[in-house]
């Protein structure tokens, strides 16, 4: 069994914002993946089940996130290696994507909170970046915000690429997928 986790914020204020991003890699991975199953509350989070995954969307707020990381894992006792963090990162430029076994949070409170809740970093994730050349919005109000139309031409492919590392990760391993997904000029 693996899990997936993508981090946002519950509620319509803030979807489709770039702090969201975690939650629309996991509704586009139901929909390519045509999972159709109903969510059930665990948690504080939505989980989808289909085939040894766990598709987890914290309902807890972004800085929150790792109670229903932790608890979600307990329940179904998937260790740490075997789940997978998408989530929002300004430290990438809009529409890369970049692949991590473990690591810090960097600036990300979300990924602050899994981390300091399952007292490791070594737990895999999937950064999706969201920064654009000459912002001039400060970090917590720009991730805030929407995309702009022009944006959204980035960040679909970028999405459906995450897509394609979840499945790596499912088939492959973590190792072998960050090779594959981290190649700067091999877009999957």
């Amino acid at each position: 069994m693996k899990a997936v986790f993508g981090l946002g914020n519950p509620g319509l204020t803030y979807a489709f914002t770039r702090h969201n991003v975690g939650f629309e890699v996991v509704d586009l991975y139901r929909k390519v993946h045509r999972i159709r199953s109903r969510g059930r509350m665990q948690h504080s989070a939505l989980v989808f089940s289909s085939d040894g995954l766990l598709l987890v969307k914290p309902l807890t707020f972004m800085n929150e996130s790792g109670r229903a990381v932790k608890g979600v894992l307990a329940q179904h006792g998937i260790p740490s290696g075997d789940a997978l963090i998408v989530y929002d990162d300004l430290d990438l430029p809009l529409g890369r994507i970049r692949l991590l076994s473990s690591g810090g949070a960097g600036s990300h409170k979300g990924m602050g909170s899994v981390l300091a809740s399952l007292g490791t970093e070594d737990i895999p994730r999937l950064r999706v970046g969201i920064e654009i050349d000459g912002r001039d919005t400060a970090g917590a109000d720009y991730v805030l915000d929407r995309f702009t139309l022009d944006e959204w031409k980035t960040v679909i492919p970028a999405l459906e690429r995450a897509v394609e590392a979840i499945d790596l990760f499912r088939s492959a391993g973590i190792d072998a997928a960050m090779t594959r997904v981290n190649r700067k000029l091999d877009p999957l």
